[in-house]
């Protein structure tokens, strides 16, 4: 009888575990999601930012969007479960999210629309390794990593070729 008591004062005083979080997820951007009215940033990776541009056979394009539009693709409208890790300084919940059985953060790391992000984790490092020996994603040209970028960073863009500097006379 003791020891019945005894357990159901451990099991009342300790918390419960992290339920999952499941259900059809809306992009924030390439490394945020929302389930469920609940910010869920992805563990162990950082994604160019939604305003941030990258430059690629000289030419400046949309990285951060890109990216965003490339995670929303993946995911498509299928249920995202993602297990909390904890919590960042804004609030949000840090969490490794799967779909349809793949982890979306080896994915995007995988594809090049994030990086590794090794001040946190070290999970991604070799996703990252693939993706930039492939060239995929930002690995195709110059980018600016993510948190440099939020520390105002920025590539220069290339200059066109000034037409007249050929023809001086």
């Amino acid at each position: 009888m003791l020891r019945i008591a005894f357990l159901a004062i451990i099991f009342a005083s300790s918390s419960p575990a992290q339920a999952d979080i499941t259900g059809t997820a809306s992009v924030i951007d390439g490394d945020t999601i929302e389930v469920h009215a609940q910010r869920i940033r992805f563990h162990g990776i950082d994604a160019p930012e939604s305003r941030q541009t990258c430059v690629a056979g000289g030419e400046v394009w949309r990285c951060g969007q890109q990216a965003s539009l490339a995670l929303s693709d993946f995911i498509g409208r299928s249920p995202v479960v993602c297990q909390e890790q904890g919590k960042d300084r804004y609030g949000r919940i840090i969490g490794a999210c799967s779909v349809r059985n793949q982890d979306i953060e080896a994915w995007m790391v995988l594809n090049g629309w994030a990086l590794a992000y090794r001040k946190y984790s070290t999970d991604y490092v070799g996703q990252e390794q693939a993706a930039q020996a492939a060239r995929r994603g930002i690995w195709r040209g110059e980018f600016v990593p993510p948190w440099a970028w939020r520390q105002g960073k920025r590539i220069q863009a290339p200059t066109p070729p000034d037409s007249a500097a050929g023809s001086a006379r």
